[in-house]
């Protein structure tokens, strides 16, 4: 990763982020809930795109990764205005949105600010509205009364934190209850063995999403990271389809 750099927001904290040159349209990968650009889908999507010149933007959110700051401090919002000033400030012309997990909520989000800029969009087991359908009252309760919730966490030692600044904001942007303007061409990509995102949210999105062009994959053996090489093969022949 010797090429990661570094982007000073207007805000003064820096974002890393990784940017290979191409053609356009611009490839840009939207990580997880938690995650960060090193990850298999983004890292695979990132040298792939390299090794046929195609431009591509990765980036690790405020609070993730290398980048500064705290993740209590994130929210959904902050993080699309730093996904919109890399993309303001690193790409020409038009780009493709791959988000995974939260990313794949994030994605609608960036999206939706584009307009004729947004040449695609690509979900893998995408989690919109997670805020709302991934909690319990019980939950909600807490969380709107300031309260931290943490939830075991199957991919690592730690529990998993949802901090209420988090959860609120997530509350205020909610998208599967109404029409989401995205009229570009859209791939849901979703495993059916998926113990995180049930894969009726892809569903559920492909509904509420304005385009007419919307293909939703169903993995029947596919898990919530996708992240197998069938599974990343999958993915890039997605990408090159919509290329």
């Amino acid at each position: 990763m010797s090429d990661v750099q570094y982007y000073a927001m207007p805000a003064g904290h820096q974002i890393a982020y990784r940017h290979a040159a191409g053609a356009s349209p611009t490839l840009v990968f939207l990580p997880g809930y938690m995650s960060d650009m090193d990850g298999g889908k983004a890292t695979a999507l990132f040298e792939w795109a390299r090794a046929r010149g195609q431009a591509c933007l990765l980036l690790d959110y405020s609070g993730c990764g290398r980048s500064d700051g705290t993740f209590a401090e994130g929210t959904l919002s902050k993080w699309r205005g730093e996904v919109r000033e890399l993309i303001r400030t690193k790409v020409d012309g038009p780009v493709i949105l791959v988000g995974s997990s939260m990313g794949g909520w994030l994605n609608l989000m960036v999206g939706m600010t584009l307009g004729q800029q947004l040449a695609g969009l690509i979900g893998v087991a995408s989690a919109p509205d997670f805020t709302e359908w991934g909690r319990s009252d019980a939950d909600k309760c807490r969380l709107a009364a300031g309260e931290t919730v943490l939830d075991d966490n199957p991919y690592g030692p730690e529990p998993t934190p949802m901090h209420p600044g988090f959860w609120a904001d997530g509350q205020a942007n909610l998208l599967l209850g109404g029409n989401i303007p995205i009229m570009c061409p859209v791939r849901l990509l979703h495993g059916q063995n998926d113990a995180d995102v049930p894969w009726d949210i892809s569903m559920r999105l492909a509904d509420a999403l304005q385009s007419k062009d919307v293909v939703v994959t169903l993995v029947k053996d596919g898990d919530h990271r996708l992240s197998r090489e069938q599974d990343i093969a999958r993915l890039l022949a997605i990408v090159e389809e919509l290329l």
